[in-house]
């Protein structure tokens, strides 16, 4: 198994396909824009998530490959630049 494979990824991403789904019935029923844009700003959101949750199980995979296992202050500092990775 990849080590990308994280079950609270592809919830994510299954969940913003879902919304996606939506959004093209939305569109095809001409709903109100003012609806369509904030369902397309929860997908942006939920795929900026996964994005970020990705990349950072990225970093801590690779980084043990390099240092081994990580002790708790490690993952502790890994998990405050991971949530400063939201903001990029």
């Amino acid at each position: 198994m990849s080590h990308a494979y994280n079950p609270d990824l592809l919830n994510r991403l299954k969940r913003a396909q879902g919304h996606l789904a939506t959004i093209v019935k939305m569109v095809e029923e001409h709903r109100d824009g003012v609806e369509t844009a904030q369902q397309l700003q929860a997908v942006v959101s939920a795929l900026d998530k996964a994005k970020t949750l990705l990349v950072t199980d990225h970093i801590e995979h690779h980084l043990e490959d390099v240092v081994g296992p990580l002790s708790k202050e490690a993952r502790e500092k890994l998990a405050r630049l991971s949530a400063l990775a939201k903001y990029l």
